[in-house]
């Protein structure tokens, strides 16, 4: 866990945790999304948000998993409010299939935090045929903001709430292939790499928050759109990669964590400092590293990039 950080202009740093960043922050009448829940920064973004008040819907590919949170949650904070759903992320059809059954629940939604992913993998597609880490990092994530906007609209000025739209990235946005969006190679294996697909992958969820933030600033819609890096932490994530699975996380990747990585409640520290903190009312289309705005590399800055990734995307999912 990091033991040491200069403090930023929040007030906080990579030190802090979840429960620090939170602490005195009443979010009841808040309803929030957490894709990838049941393990590591999405299961640990729950529980916090769930002691601060915050409605939670567990959208989880794995139920069971995600179950097993919610009980644990409940015996920690007994007047949580939590929903467990099942969404695979990497298919569209699920995609459809969990915002259907969310809106049909007639619950508000205040915040969504796309949080679940796959890292490094090998290549593999999609059940939609297109690229898995693209697939499920990005493109499932573009999908269920399409389908959920119109119900955070109407949550927002209903409530009088601004509601929070947070993309869970990563610094690896900066190993993305050098024309940084494989766009007429998306789905070709020949010249394949999967910390690069895996770069690519997360610098969409960038461009994907900075204009959609964009949009929604243009419509005057009080919404906010943020990505953020969480920190390296060992979760499943190393653990299902194809460089660090197996033994190298146990003997190499664990142990080194633990003197410089974060541990996991400080990993979604930022993410529930994006969601939830009065500091970044109105803070829209920025990069958060260690609870503070930080900086991406210019292709997540370029707003060209951004605008031809999302008709793109939009193409994809029509």
């Amino acid at each position: 866990m990091v033991l040491f950080s200069r403090r930023g202009a929040s007030g906080f740093s990579a030190c802090n945790t979840a429960e620090d960043v939170t602490l005195g922050i009443d979010g009841s009448g808040l309803t929030a999304i957490i894709t990838g829940s049941s393990n590591g920064i999405g299961a640990e973004t729950a529980r916090v948000l769930a002691m601060r008040g915050v409605q939670i819907v567990m959208a989880v590919r794995n139920t069971a998993a995600g179950t097993a949170v919610k009980e644990t949650i409940l015996k920690e904070t007994p007047s949580a409010k939590i929903e467990v759903l099942e969404l695979d992320v990497s298919s569209m059809a699920s995609v459809r299939k969990f915002a259907e059954e969310f809106k049909s629940s007639g619950l508000p939604l205040n915040i969504l935090i796309n949080n679940a992913g796959v890292m490094a993998l090998p290549y593999k597609l999609s059940p939609d045929k297109i690229e898995l880490q693209f697939a499920t990092n990005h493109l499932g994530h573009f999908l269920l903001t399409d389908l959920l906007l119109e119900t955070m609209k109407r949550t927002a000025s209903q409530s009088n709430i601004e509601g929070r739209i947070i993309n869970v990235s990563s610094e690896a946005h900066k190993l993305a292939y050098k024309e940084g969006i494989r766009f007429d190679k998306l789905n070709e294996e020949s010249g394949y790499s999967s910390w690069g697909a895996y770069g690519q992958s997360k610098l969409a969820n960038i461009l994907h928050a900075n204009e959609l933030s964009r949009r929604l600033k243009e419509d005057g819609v009080p919404i906010t759109v943020n990505s953020l890096h969480p920190g390296a932490i060992v979760t499943n994530l190393w653990r299902n990669s194809s460089i660090f699975g197996g033994w190298v996380s146990k003997v190499v990747v664990a142990p080194v964590s633990k003197i410089v990585g974060k541990s996991v409640p400080q990993g979604a520290s930022t993410t529930c400092y994006v969601a939830i903190h009065p500091n970044n009312k109105g803070v829209s289309g920025e990069y958060f590293v260690d609870n503070n705005i930080g900086k991406t590399t210019s292709q997540g800055r370029d707003t060209e990039l951004a605008k031809k990734l999302w008709d793109f995307s939009m193409n994809l999912i029509s």
